[in-house]
This record gives C-alpha cells, sequence and structure tokens, in this order.
C-alpha cells in the first residue's frame, strides 16, 4: 500500500476499467445485456443467478479498488526519507481523509476476492463432476462436488471480508493478511485444477471415440484452451501477492521495503488478475458468431417481410376497390357468353390446367380406359414432394443466438450409436459452466418441495 508506488495501482486501473469496457461490449455483443435480468427467460434459476452476479460484481469492485489507491497514492507522491532516499509518502503521513479511506477500500478488494473464488471454486466442482459423472448422473446438486462448493463458496465470501475487518487497526499488516489469506485459498483451488487439464485430452478422446458431434468437440476444445492459459495467468496473479503477504507477516520487510520488486509484484499480479478474468466472461458468455448473424440476417428478413406486407396489403385494399366498382359497373349491363368473372373459384378451374398427361401421340391410340390407366400411372409415378420430405424442424430462438432449423432425419447407424452411448447428455449440451442447462437445472431443484 504505502511502500507501493503509484505506477503499481495506475496499472490496475488502466487494466481493470480495460477489463469493464470489454465486459461491457460482450455483454452486449453476446445478447444486448437480457443475461443482467433477474428474470432471464426460463432458465434463470437460483445456481445461474448466483453465478453471474458474483462474477460481474467483482469487476466493478476491482477497477473501485485500484482508481481510489491510484487517486490517493498520486496525490500523497514521494517524500524524501534519509537512509531510504525518495519513496511513496508512508500513510502514517496521509491526511485523515485518505487514512480513512484505507479499510473501505481493503475491504472492497477483499470482498472482490472472495467472489473471484466462488467463480473458480464452482468450475473445479463442475469439471470434477462432468468428468467423472456416467451416462445415467445428471442431477448435480445432489452430488458431494455441488456440497463442497456450497461450503467453499460461503466460507470465501465469509472469511475474506472477516480477515480485513479483524486486523483494520493496522493498515499494513491488514494488507499482508488480506493478500496471504486470499493468494492461499486460491492457490489450494488452482492447484487442484491441474489435474483437469491433464485429464482434458483424454476425455476429448474417449468423446471422439463415442462419436460425440463435431460442434461439442468444438467447444470443449476451445475451452481446453482458454482454461489452460487462465490457469496459467492464476498463478501469475497469485503468487506475486503470496510472495508480499508472506514478507508482510514477518519482522523484518525486506522484499516489501525494495521498491523495484514491490513495483514488480504488483504489476505482474494486476496482469495476471484482469487477464484471467477476461478469459473468464469469455468462457461463462461465449459469444456465437455464426447464431449473431443468423439473428442478424432473421430480424433484417423480418423488417423487410414487414415491409412487403404493408405494401401488398395497401395494394390489395386498391386491387378490391377497383373490382368491386368493377362489380357495380357490370351488374348495370348483361353479361355476355364469352364473358369471363374476374373472381375464379375453385370449381371454375379445369383440371387439365394443372395436371401434366402422357404424350399425346401415346394418348391418341389409348381406348378411354387405357387413357384412364395411364394418367393413375403418371400420377402414382411423380407423387407430392411432401409426401417424401420428413418433418420439418422449425428455427428456435436460444439464450446465444438462434438455432437454424432443418429435416429431422431419421437414425443412422451413428446416431443410433449416441443413444446408447456413455456419454453424459449434459457434456453433449455444453455451453457454458453456466450454460440454460444447468440454469433450468437450478431452478428446478432449489424450489423443490
Amino acid at each position: 500500500m504505502s511502500h507501493t508506488s503509484p505506477a503499481g495501482y495506475l496499472v490496475w486501473s488502466i487494466f481493470s476499467c480495460s477489463l469493464l469496457v470489454f465486459l461491457l461490449y460482450h455483454l452486449w455483443s453476446f445478447d444486448k445485456f437480457k443475461c443482467l435480468k433477474w428474470n432471464n427467460g426460463p432458465h434463470s434459476g437460483a445456481f445461474k443467478r448466483v453465478m453471474t452476479y458474483s462474477y460481474l460484481t467483482s469487476v466493478p469492485l476491482i477497477a473501485a479498488f485500484s482508481l481510489g489507491f491510484t487517486v490517493i497514492k498520486y496525490r500523497q507522491g514521494f517524500v524524501m526519507v534519509p537512509g531510504h532516499g525518495i519513496i511513496p509518502k508512508p500513510y502514517l503521513m496521509w491526511p485523515q481523509a485518505s487514512k480513512d479511506a484505507i479499510f473501505p477500500l481493503t475491504l472492497i478488494f477483499s470482498i472482490a476476492w472472495g467472489l473471484e473464488m466462488v467463480t473458480h471454486l464452482e468450475e473445479l466442482c463442475f469439471w470434477l463432476f462432468l468428468l467423472n459423472a456416467g451416462s445415467t448422473q445428471r442431477d448435480w446438486f445432489r452430488t458431494w462436488y455441488f456440497r463442497v462448493w456450497m461450503v467453499g463458496s460461503t466460507v470465501a465470501v465469509v472469511y475474506m471480508p472477516l480477515v480485513s475487518i479483524l486486523t483494520r487497526s493496522k493498515p499494513h499488516h491488514s494488507e499482508a493478511c488480506v493478500f496471504l489469506a486470499g493468494s492461499l485459498g486460491s492457490l489450494c483451488i488452482t492447484l487442484c485444477f491441474l489435474p483437469i487439464l491433464w485429464m482434458f485430452p483424454r476425455f476429448l478422446e474417449n468423446l471422439k471415440s463415442e462419436e460425440v458431434d463435431n460442434g461439442t468437440l468444438v467447444r470443449l476444445t476451445k475451452f481446453s484452451e482458454l482454461n489452460r492459459l487462465r490457469v496459467l495467468l492464476r498463478f501469475v496473479f497469485i503468487l506475486p501477492l503470496l510472495i508480499l503477504g508472506v514478507d508482510g507477516m514477518r519482522p523484518d520487510h525486506h522484499l516489501n521495503e525494495n521498491f523495484f520488486v514491490t513495483d514488480f509484484l504488483v504489476i505482474l499480479s494486476g496482469v495476471g488478475c484482469l487477464s484471467s478474468s477476461a478469459i473468464t466472461l469469455i468462457i461463462f458468455f461465449p459469444r456465437s458468431i455464426e447464431g449473431e448473424i443468423a439473428e442478424r440476417d432473421a430480424a433484417r428478413l423480418r423488417k423487410k417481410l414487414q415491409w412487403e406486407s404493408r405494401d401488398s396489403s395497401y395494394d390489395a385494399r386498391i386491387w378490391v376497390q377497383t373490382e368491386l366498382s368493377y362489380d357495380q359497373s357490370a351488374s348495370h349491363r348483361p353479361i355476355s357468353s364469352n364473358h369471363s368473372s374476374p373472381f375464379l373459384t375453385s370449381s371454375s378451374v379445369k383440371l387439365a390446367d394443372y395436371t401434366s398427361y402422357p404424350d399425346d401421340d401415346r394418348m391418341s391410340n389409348m381406348s378411354p380406359v387405357s387413357m384412364d390407366k395411364a394418367l393413375t400411372d403418371d400420377e402414382s409415378d411423380y407423387p407430392s414432394p411432401l409426401q417424401k420430405l420428413p418433418p420439418l424442424r422449425p428455427n428456435r430462438r436460444r439464450a446465444g443466438g438462434v438455432e437454424v432449423g432443418g429435416f429431422d432425419l431419421p437414425l443412422s447407424g451413428r446416431n443410433m450409436m449416441r443413444r446408447y452411448s456413455k456419454v453424459n447428455p449434459m457434456v453433449q449440451n455444453f455451453k457454458s459452466p453456466i450454460g440454460t442447462e444447468w440454469g433450468n437445472i437450478g431452478r428446478l431443484s432449489f424450489h423443490r418441495p
């Protein structure tokens, strides 16, 4: 804190504000902030709400913490201390207004860190359950993975703010305790993630052998690559603060008194924290570019059809008025034998206008009975196209975009193998750790009597 230069907190502020801007842009492109609503469709369960709001709350809290200390540090500046040279002004020399802001900002940071651990622990338990679940086990809320997440999240949300509250009398000691407590908790969760990264390539190979659809394999492969990078960035975030926290708990603060080491570790930690949070945003709210393009095209088509329907209805009204005026004028004069009504009924239309007969040469040498048989044979050779097409599946609007419809084709041999696959159905429907399928299960389970 007081031994950290203003530039260190400035880097945190730049990254946190950039992440906040990226968050707003990504959520607008994802579903135009519909995911922020409390009742976001039929799949807004309690589980999905907790995960969405806990993550989205941590980002502005980190931005508030970094911006607050950046303003204070630049206002206080540097001082000349004999034996230490030019250093950032110690907090004991700050005005009272700046001293009073230390505890609220530290509390904000501890709350944000606790919410980050809720997010990381949920993903850990989620993938441990999914990697070890069979094809019939679907109730995530009845497993011990879910209970571990519930207990661990409650502990993280409670003990992180509690540490900053109990140690608020000594700002330096409080900062060291918050860094140490948060780093140890996050380090345990991140280390437990390493076996998942180790098992994931074999998991993908098993999915390929089970002939899971290519879209699911692409999504899981993308998740695996992003998660590897995010785990690396978590270590970049955790280890520098762990080093500062351990050194701050010792009687002699060798590292915290080194100007270069302190700034280097603080800046490195900020890069790891906010970069990993950006990847978490991409994983939690994955954008489907194909779905977005289809939705834009569908919206453009609907708008075009609305304009065309409005113009056609206007033309139809003009046509009806013209025909009515024509009938009124025609009713005052006798109808000649060669006059035909402008309104043709189905009974007045000849069947020959819509039926394709055999060749004239073949028909000329046939009797009436043979002619009828030929007509019947020709109609059986060319059945109606609607009788040969499979059922049509319409387009459906989903949370992440538009699901393009198509024909429900009969099960082939490969599809029959999928029916008896050992893969959990949640894997085949995977889009996000807080996707619609999980939100729906959360809504049902949390309200179960």
